[in-house]
């Protein structure tokens, strides 16, 4: 038996008066998805449990089986152990984000315009990254370049006590005064980053980005702070030998810390240009090569729910469903008896522009029996019209799985 996770993240939404009233999933053409819908358990999942932040790290979490409330350490340091950052028991590691802001003398009186920074390079960002460690590292702060505009801060003998530390995707567009880190505690890291802007906003690559119409990096943003995770081996919970295909440092970090094989996809963005094709095959790679479980993790139908692309949230989930899912459904059918779980990690509504911890719509497909289904596409009213419901989200892996 295989068992292939398709993690859409993000892709649930409300209804878009652009899109005639419709959700981008109901809009977007998914014949693969419908088709396995009409014969699979359809329903809708609680990823993200009432009090808990509905980030991607709580929700992938919580579908791969993971109690949260057991196992969430924070987020960044899942990215951290992606990267390949030993973390101490002391340590607290935070995502520092490359952003752009507005360029008010006062720090406080800016404005975020674009939370990844025209989404970065991973070249420009870490010719940028490690300038400011020139700057900025000491004994206390050590700064790590990752992926795009996602990097890491590790705070030696640091606290989690430091009030709160908002997503900087949560604010894009919004003056920052409500939002920087205030707790006394938080001082220090306040300090590290109005000094990156100083350092970064005359940078000769800011420069250069500025003169090719491209937004600079001029300032980090911290948040997501956590201590060393440490979850049980996903073979040991399940008994499968398992992958994990993702672009992103988080989903890299979740496969890591719970000994999955981490598979690296060349052109992998995280964005609607990601090389959806290269993931598909490195899936079909992972499953001939005898992985009895993959989890293809596609971040884009996400990215352009924090960016309000309408046409590009639609576009991304029918490339999913056409360059992804479809080719490795077909393979699979090769290959024997085999079961699909197609989810979003959380819904990203346009409408707000980042997450929220609503329901998600899911399909439990098995290519040994016939379920009710949904006849005329999946969606997220089609998923809710099943009466099916998960309340806790990480027990769903365990019924996918299982039953």
């Amino acid at each position: 038996m295989k068992y292939l996770v398709m993690l859409c993240d993000g892709m649930a939404d409300y209804p878009v008066e652009s899109l005639g009233g419709k959700t981008p999933l109901e809009t977007a053409a998914t014949p693969v998805m419908d088709k396995l819908a009409e014969t699979a358990q359809v329903g809708l999942v609680k990823t993200v449990a009432d009090g808990m932040k509905p980030g991607s790290d709580v929700a992938n979490l919580s579908v791969l089986g993971y109690d949260p409330e057991v196992y969430y350490t924070g987020r960044s340091p899942l990215e951290a152990g992606s990267i390949g950052i030993d973390m101490k028991k002391t340590d607290v590691s935070l995502r520092c984000n490359l952003v752009t802001i507005t360029d008010e003398p006062v720090y406080e009186d800016k404005t975020i315009v674009d939370y990844c920074a025209g989404d970065i390079s991973t070249e420009d960002a870490k010719i940028l990254i490690d300038y400011l460690a020139e700057n900025l590292n000491n004994e206390e702060f050590t700064l790590y370049s990752g992926v795009s505009y996602r990097h890491c801060l590790i705070w030696d003998n640091g606290t989690l006590d430091i009030g709160n530390m908002t997503p900087p995707h949560d604010i894009t567009g919004k003056p920052i005064k409500e939002y920087v880190p205030k707790h006394e505690n938080a001082a220090k890291l306040y300090e590290l980053m109005k000094k990156s802007y100083e350092l970064l906003k005359d940078h000769p690559l800011n420069k250069e980005r500025i003169a090719k119409g491209l937004r600079p990096a001029n300032s980090m943003w911290l948040w997501g702070e956590g201590i060393r995770a440490n979850l049980d081996p996903f073979k040991e919970k399940y008994g499968l030998t398992a992958s994990m295909i993702s672009a992103v440092d988080l989903l890299k970090g979740i496969g890591k810390f719970s000994d999955m094989a981490v598979v690296e996809v060349d052109g992998a963005t995280g964005y609607i240009d990601t090389n959806f094709e290269g993931k598909a095959k490195a899936a079909i790679d992972e499953f001939k090569r005898g992985q009895d479980f993959v989890y293809i993790h596609v971040e884009a139908p996400d990215e352009c729910g924090h960016r309000n692309e309408t046409d590009n949230k639609v576009k991304s989930i029918e490339t999913i469903d056409k360059l992804i899912l479809g080719p490795v459904v077909e393979e699979l059918r090769k290959m024997g008896d085999f079961k699909v779980l197609v989810t979003p990690d959380h819904p990203t509504p346009l409408s707000l522009m980042t997450h929220t911890n609503d329901a998600v719509p899911f399909i439990i497909y098995d290519s040994r029996k016939e379920y009710g289904g949904v006849k005329g596409g999946f969606s997220e009213a089609s998923a809710k019209s099943t009466g099916l419901y998960i309340e806790k989200g990480f027990t769903m892996m365990k019924k996918f799985i299982e039953e």
